[in-house]
């Protein structure tokens, strides 16, 4: 019987591209796309997947609010999170949410049938690079940068400021209001003691944190 794989990303090229690399795979695997966090959560509800494979950056419900929500209702249910973020700081938040496995966009076709393969047989996969600076952050070998100090929807509101978004669109992407995305923007900066939306941005683009780009330009592995 074909074991179900669940994608779960809202760039419809990127699903077809991860569809296509697993499915030509050699396994028997059945695909089922979502595109987004909570078309997952129902899906999730009416049919049993041996596993999701999560982005990171979506609008609405957000890869990391979906992964521990995956956690708490299927803990047994191995999650691979996909995402355009190398910086070891989005893959910690991952593991800390619940997911079992992190790749990031560009990597190649191969990586990612092996991080499946593994998940799949009850172990964890991490790329070798990020594996070394995450133990390294983890025991105090190198210093955390100050973003390590926000909240994982302040790291969302930061990255989209990074990228350009305005305000506005970024209230409709994370389906905040105004207000609150006003709110987390001045956290930001009193937590990164940076008194600019120039400074913000200064410092992401340093700090590689930018969010996700628009599908038109999104890619998938290999």
């Amino acid at each position: 019987m074909p074991r179900q794989l669940l994608i779960v990303d809202d760039h419809a090229i990127v699903r077809e591209g991860l569809k296509r690399v697993l499915e030509s795979a050699g396994e028997r695997w059945q695909v089922t796309e979502a595109s987004g966090g909570f078309q997952a959560l129902e899906l999730l509800r009416r049919e049993r997947f041996a596993l999701a494979i999560v982005d990171l950056s979506m609008p609405g419900l957000g890869g990391l609010d979906l992964i521990r929500r995956i956690h708490d209702d299927q803990p047994r249910l191995p999650v691979l999170v996909l995402s355009m973020h190398a910086e070891e700081q989005y893959a910690l938040r991952a593991y800390r949410a619940g997911a079992q496995g992190y790749l990031t966009k560009d990597s190649a076709a191969a990586d990612l049938v092996g991080a499946v393969r593994k998940l799949l047989a009850g172990g964890a996969y991490v790329p070798t690079g990020l594996a070394e600076r995450v133990v390294m952050q983890l025991g105090g070998s190198t210093a955390a940068p100050p973003h390590t100090q926000l909240s994982d929807r302040e790291l969302q509101v930061l990255t989209r400021i990074v990228a350009g978004r305005r305000l506005t669109e970024i209230a409709d992407e994370l389906h905040l209001s105004i207000k609150t995305v006003s709110t987390h923007k001045r956290r930001i900066q009193d937590k990164l003691q940076l008194p600019t939306t120039a400074a913000l941005i200064r410092y992401g683009m340093a700090s590689g944190l930018t969010s996700d780009p628009p599908p038109e330009r999104a890619a998938p592995p290999g």
